[in-house]
């Protein structure tokens, strides 16, 4: 049979295996091993010290002749070699890749900061590269970016440590970069920019497509807001993670100077006042907020979304201890949420404290297709089901350490929630094997479930594998 079997459809073959059967094809034989190899598309590698020389490197990615996507990881150790030798290890890293994969459209390379002259050699022998993530030393300098002129997506970690930059040659650093040129990156992530960190304002006045914009652990925007509003026209999605020296500003921007903004994620640090602005002045139709934000985040802002926007699809709340039963439902009653079909209630202590609130918002919101009620550990049986009855069209449920809940949550949801496809009890005590072991057997569209494997029967195991059911423990 295997002489049968040319190499092309055997390579096709592979490419068509789920993931879990990648290590039995490769013990098969030498040649089987090989075409499997040649054929992987994307591979992901943990580089453990002593580190491979370059030959050893080199030889491993060229077995992998069709790689299109490639990610590197340094364990913890590796990464203070790496510090510690000025880059060397991971610039002999970028080189080997540099000579061995010529195919490669995204690489992700988490390491120690790389140099100027590796990303240089990376540019010429990797000319498709439209998706990059790697770390950089300080000062920063972007000028590299013009040599990956197919870049779509661009990801910079820039160390906490690093050279620092007089201040007296701040000013010629950023004439330096005043230059008119249009890149053609549409997604954007930035981290760890300091107050004192120069020379990102030209990436922010060429990136003229942008649509996705991430920042992360930001003291500063590395140029003046005269830039940054220029990649601000066609963005759709803003992520701001603990970037609290910040927010005000990127806020203030964002409500005056995006119109297509759809999508907007703040997590761990940002400005009542700054967030009151922006929900009562954005001019984009925003469909998908994500928040976390335990002493920022008040009914003011709730009202202010109710009354300004009118298309919200997915709103998920973590954490958020000011926001009481008042302020939800009248976002719930409003025209913003009428079509909501995504809410998430993570951590947020109101759902335990106000009686009521779960079955005023699941009578106002039929349309919900996802509800993730995680890390409410006090959350009732007699809350939850009281909402459960009226959000008939679940098909994504997520409970997941809501220890209050019993098996009678269970029966309710199955007696209800007849379209569900994936659900999470992870960590909830109180619901028992002999529930599962049901829900399992008799909730008709089941695909996925969350649970720990000692509450799973060898019934309820039976049952998943003749439905087909995916179990993640």
């Amino acid at each position: 049979m295997d002489n049968m079997l040319c190499d092309e459809l055997l390579q096709e073959i592979f490419m068509k295996l789920p993931p879990s059967s990648s290590s039995s094809v490769s013990l098969v034989s030498k040649r089987w091993l090989s075409l499997f190899r040649s054929s992987r598309t994307s591979l992901s590698l943990r580089l453990l010290p002593p580190f491979p020389g370059v030959a050893s490197l080199c030889s491993l990615l060229s077995d992998h002749s069709s790689l299109s996507s490639l990610s590197l990881f340094l364990s913890s150790d590796s990464a203070a070699t790496a510090a510690s030798t000025d880059s060397a290890v991971s610039d002999y890293i970028l080189a080997a890749v540099s000579s061995c994969c010529p195919r490669l459209r995204a690489l992700r390379f988490m390491s120690g900061p790389v140099s100027l002259s590796s990303l240089n050699s990376l540019s010429t022998a990797c000319t498709r590269l439209t998706s990059l993530c790697i770390n950089l030393p300080r000062p920063i300098s972007l000028r590299w970016v013009l040599s990956f002129p197919s870049l779509r997506e661009l990801a910079i970690t820039w160390s906490s440590g690093g050279q620092e930059i007089d201040p007296s040659n701040q000013l010629e650093v950023w004439e330096s970069d005043e230059i008119g040129t249009e890149l053609g990156l549409q997604s954007l992530c930035l981290v760890g920019i300091r107050r004192d960190d120069w020379g990102v304002g030209w990436l922010w006045s060429s990136c003229k497509k942008l649509k996705k914009l991430r920042l992360q652990s930001c003291q500063g925007i590395g140029g003046p807001y005269s830039s940054f509003v220029q990649c601000l026209q066609n963005l759709e999605e803003v992520e701001l993670r603990t970037c609290r020296s910040v927010i005000d500003g990127v806020l203030f921007h964002l409500a005056e100077n995006c119109q297509f903004l759809n999508s907007l994620l703040v997590y761990d640090g940002g400005s009542r006042d700054g967030l009151l602005y922006f929900f009562s002045h954005c001019r984009s139709n925003l469909q998908k907020l994500d928040l976390r934000l335990p002493l920022d985040l008040n009914n003011d802002h709730l009202s202010a979304m109710a009354s300004n926007f009118r298309g919200l699809l997915s709103l998920r709340l973590q954490n958020c201890c000011l926001v009481t039963g008042e302020g939800l439902k009248l976002l719930g009653t409003s025209g913003a949420s009428s079509g909501l079909e995504e809410l998430a209630l993570i951590n947020c202590d109101v759902v335990e404290r106000e009686s009521g609130l779960l079955a005023t918002l699941g009578q106002h919101l039929r349309q919900l297709r996802k509800l993730d009620l995680s890390h409410n550990e006090l959350l009732l049986d007699k809350e939850f089901i009281s909402m459960s009855v009226s959000c008939t069209h679940l098909s994504d449920l997520k409970l997941r350490g809501c220890k209050g809940l019993t098996n009678a949550a269970i029966v309710a949801v199955l007696r209800s929630c007849k379209f569900l496809e994936n659900v999470d009890i992870m960590h909830c005590g109180g619901i028992e094997s002999e529930a599962i072991e049901v829900f399992v057997e008799k909730c008709p569209k089941l695909r996925r479930i969350n649970v720990e494997e000692n509450k799973l029967s060898d019934e309820a195991k039976t049952w998943a594998s003749n439905r087909f059911i995916e179990v993640d423990v």
